[in-house]
């Protein structure tokens, strides 16, 4: 079995049918021609929280969203009985398909879809065959820095831990680097089989087993790879930042997914006003306020 027809397999496994419609009108509602489905909630095989999707697009992307992506919104999507919250990530199918060949200095696309993830829409044959290729080359990005930073022999899970920890110490996150390990077990399948695969994609030569791999490099080229993260480690957190400042201007529902997180976490149910929409946050010291008053009530 080839990387790619791995990532088609993984990519087409069934979601909750929920999710599949949310999926779909949140693709209908941005003019996207793909989501991808992703995380937590993906993990568990839940509605509870948040789900997350990558809704990708083949227009070119322009403005702000050129330089600085994705765009990130909150979405609720009424299904009857159902509610679906999901946090969404918006960005053009070139940006996408460029962060996953680590052809940027992003961690974030390659480091996040190496993990398993449901193609729930696609327009076409073609953006679905793009996609694929696109997911298939996180992978083989991600395969490539765990080379540069992992033990030199060792089981899958091991290579994945070393990498994805690192991972975690270079964005702004807000979960410990040891989550990495519920991520490893809720599917060693996946990681234990996407691994070997991964390398043998780009002509990596492994002795060994599954029990301990050793993927045969020159040690130059393995220089390489390390050169190439320490750039990213330190620019990693300061991009994060920036995305965050962005998210702050133009995180659309900002209002709404605040007031429900508010909710969720504390209990204490706040109107959305047109103003509370409108100004996220100018409203925000308001919102504040009435929280701590409720606390000490």
């Amino acid at each position: 079995m080839s990387l790619n027809q791995a990532v088609a397999a993984s990519l087409a496994q069934p979601a909750k049918p929920e999710i599949v419609a949310a999926a779909r009108q949140v693709c209908a509602r941005l003019g996207g021609d793909a989501v991808l489905f992703y995380g937590s909630n993906l993990r568990r095989d839940d509605l509870e929280g948040l789900v997350d999707f990558y809704v990708l697009h083949r227009r070119p992307a322009r403005g702000l969203a050129a330089l600085i992506w994705p765009d990130v919104g909150y979405h609720e999507i009424g299904l009857g009985a159902v509610t679906v919250r999901a946090k969404v990530a918006v960005m053009s199918l070139a940006q996408f398909r460029r962060a996953a060949r680590g052809e940027s200095i992003d961690t974030t696309v390659w480091a996040r879809f190496c993990q398993p993830a449901r193609l729930l829409v696609a327009s076409d044959r073609a953006m679905a065959a793009a996609v694929t290729q696109a997911v298939a080359d996180a992978i083989a990005t991600a395969a490539r820095f765990a080379l540069a930073l992992g033990p030199g022999q060792g089981p899958a899970q091991a290579w994945w831990r070393a990498l994805f920890r690192q991972t975690y110490r270079a964005e702004l996150r807000v979960e410990p680097p040891a989550r990495s390990d519920a991520i490893l077990s809720a599917d060693p399948a996946h990681f234990a089989t996407m691994l070997p695969l991964a390398w043998a994609s780009q002509g990596i030569l492994l002795s060994g087993s599954g029990a301990a791999w050793q993927p045969e490099v020159s040690q130059g080229q393995r220089r390489r790879w390390q050169r190439a993260w320490r750039l990213r480690r330190a620019l990693g957190k300061p991009l994060n930042a920036l995305r965050l400042v962005k998210a702050a201007f133009t995180f659309e529902g900002a209002a709404r997914y605040a007031l429900w997180k508010i909710e969720r976490h504390s209990g204490l149910r706040l109107a959305l006003t047109p103003w509370r929409e409108r100004h996220p946050i100018l409203a925000a010291p308001g919102v504040l306020l009435r929280l701590w008053q409720a606390r000490r009530a």
